[in-house]
């Protein structure tokens, strides 16, 4: 049986995990863009994120300023209950790992039009935060997976989340997210990137669906579309922190989710950072 504090303390150190550390492919890929990287100006920036990640686990520091905003993606397996008071344990975890990191507090106040136009300022308590809807889906077994994803929000400004007129094409649709992401990689600064795609039948389920690419994505493990995607935008040359060089992209995660008949697939883009995605898993017996 689930214990409610148990669920706190676990989900708040995944967020402090998912904020402060590197992931082992993530840190083998900086460690090959770096080796095979000619430009000694973008060879420094590589090298540089990675001494930067190593400095944050060993200290428990955020690997970035912009902190984030929490995320939590939920797989719950068919044989399981999940206890009554999870979902509360879920928040205040959320909040304690904004507590023990520490978040930057970024919480507007107010009513709905004061939110809006941050016309009634900040709190000063990060966890203050609130975390972002549950993403859930059901699985096999008896356990619940907890993932965390920390999504800063520069990369929120070079996304986007529109309808593709696919032609009958894979390619119709595969050269339009290209043209997007080399659009966003240009614009994003802090660089090298990482895209995230979902395709699916409505904004709202591609926008899951790109989130869901960013859970399950390994660096190291690229399909035929993922690789198509990177290898064109890394050919534009842009380079970490648009200094030039091979590495505008580090790598491209794309989840295609169900679709319908209809002229048209839903493709969803984000253009994370190089601290992206950060992220962490705790798993619940």
């Amino acid at each position: 049986m689930l214990k409610y504090d148990d669920v706190v303390n676990k989900t708040a150190e995944a967020l402090v995990k998912a904020s402060t550390a590197f992931r082992p492919d993530q840190i083998e890929a900086y460690e090959r863009a770096a080796a095979n990287e000619d430009n000694p100006h973008a060879k420094w920036v590589l090298e540089s994120i990675l001494e930067n990640a190593r400095i944050a686990q060993v200290g428990m520091l955020p690997l970035c300023d912009d902190t984030g905003i929490p995320h939590v993606f939920l797989e719950i397996g068919d044989e399981c209950e999940v206890p009554a008071g999870f979902f509360a344990a879920v928040e205040e975890g959320i909040a304690k790992g904004l507590k023990d990191l520490p978040g930057r507090p970024m919480a507007v106040l107010g009513d709905d039009k004061q939110r809006i136009s941050q016309s009634a300022g900040l709190s000063d308590d990060p966890w203050d935060l609130s975390m972002a809807p549950v993403q859930m889906r059901r699985t096999s077994g008896s356990k619940i997976a907890l993932t965390v994803l920390m999504l800063g929000g520069g990369p929120e400004i070079r996304g986007k989340t529109l309808r593709v007129f696919h032609k009958h094409s894979v390619n119709t649709v595969l050269d339009e997210m290209i043209a997007w992401a080399k659009d966003g990689a240009q614009k994003l600064g802090c660089l090298p990137c990482v895209l995230g795609f979902g395709i699916g039948r409505t904004n709202v389920e591609a926008a899951s669906l790109a989130l869901e690419a960013m859970k399950n994505g390994n660096f190291l493990v690229q399909s035929d579309m993922e690789k198509r995607v990177t290898e064109a935008v890394n050919e534009e040359g842009y380079g970490a922190l648009g200094l030039g060089g091979k590495n505008t992209v580090l790598a491209t995660f794309i989840k295609v989710g169900p679709q319908r008949a209809s002229g048209v697939r839903v493709v969803s883009l984000r253009v994370g950072c190089c601290f992206d995605p950060r992220k962490a898993t705790v798993v619940f017996q």
